[in-house]
Parts: structure tokens; C-alpha cells; sequence
């Protein structure tokens, strides 16, 4: 015995019924769809979503809000972030070489996350009020780029 002559027990596999064979057959004339209806016709699929007439779940909700078109999507660092690494000096460039930033997007958008211990020089496109403040508090400089 191999897994080459391997069968079912007798009488676990039937054939499939065969619709549209004439009318002796039993499963004749309208091969099993009734005479009336979507489902009877060739080429019938069911709609997403349908549900037999009834009003369909998404329209039945109720819509809220809107997606902003404008909306700006910028790169976020925290101050914690830059406290962590080497030198005073922060470009655009410099943070997505180190890998700080991933994905540029509108720009680069610096929060005061985090502490900050020492006096940096950093260039962004956006800083938040607060971390100005803090960079700026520390003697360090602040240069918002395209302004």
C-alpha cells in the first residue's frame, strides 16, 4: 500500500447533481433557480453590501466628519531625542542621516519632549512654542527653515 492507490471509504463521495438535463430528470427547465428573481437569471452576482432589500448597514450609519485635504504631515523630534545624541549642530539632513528622522514628509517638526541640558543650534521647519523656549533658554539658537 502507498499513498498512489489511496481511496475513500465506499459511499463518502457522491457525484455532483447534474441541473439542466431535460425534464425527466427532475432538476429540468429551470435547473434548480425557480422561475423569477436575480438569482435565476445568467450572470447574476449580489452586490457588496447588498442585504435583500433592506436599506444596507453603510447607508444606515450615520456619516461624521471629513478628511482634510491640506493637512500637513511633518516629521516630529522631541527634545529628549536630540539631548541623546553627539554634537550641538542639527540640520535637516544631519537628523535623517542619523536616522532620527525616517520619512520627511512636509518638513521636520521640532516638540519640547523630553529635557534638553545643553546649549544646541538647531534648523527646522516648525518648533513648537515651548521648545523654543527651552533651546533658546539654554543659549542655544532656534533657525525655522522656509519662513
Amino acid at each position: 500500500m502507498n499513498l498512489s492507490n489511496l481511496k475513500p471509504p465506499k459511499g463518502q463521495k457522491h457525484a455532483p447533481k447534474r441541473v439542466g438535463r431535460g425534464m425527466g430528470s427532475g432538476t429540468g427547465k429551470t435547473s434548480t433557480r425557480g422561475s423569477k428573481g436575480a438569482r435565476s437569471v445568467s450572470g447574476y452576482s449580489i452586490m457588496r453590501g447588498f442585504e435583500g432589500g433592506q436599506m444596507p448597514l453603510h447607508r444606515r450609519l450615520p456619516k461624521r466628519g471629513f478628511t482634510n485635504i491640506f493637512k500637513k504631515q511633518f516629521a516630529v523630534v522631541n527634545l529628549g531625542q536630540i539631548e541623546k545624541l553627539e554634537g550641538n549642530e542639527f540640520t535637516v539632513e544631519r537628523l535623517m542621516s542619523l536616522g532620527i528622522v525616517k520619512k520627511l514628509g512636509d518638513g521636520v517638526k521640532i516638540l519640547a519632549g523630553g529635557e534638553l541640558t545643553r546649549a544646541v543650534s538647531i534648523e527646522a521647519h516648525h518648533f513648537s512654542k515651548a521648545a523654543g523656549d527651552k533651546i533658546t533658554k539654554l543659549g542655544g539658537s532656534v533657525k525655522t527653515l522656509g519662513a
